[in-house]
């Protein structure tokens, strides 16, 4: 009962960073445009920044 519960909840919850940047890599048209990709992944394109207002 929970695995399906679990499963259930995993569908609902959308991907998660690591798979949305997977993604964005997978959509490269060719070497240049993944380097590219990959730079902007290494500069936090999908990653929340804190502001530091604390």
């Amino acid at each position: 009962m929970f695995g399906y519960v679990s499963k259930i909840a995993h569908k609902l919850r959308g991907p998660s960073i690591e798979e949305r940047e997977m993604a964005y890599l997978n959509a490269s048209a060719d070497r240049v445009d993944l380097e590219y990709r990959q730079r902007q992944i290494d500069r936090g394109m999908f990653r929340h920044r804190s502001l530091g207002l604390l």
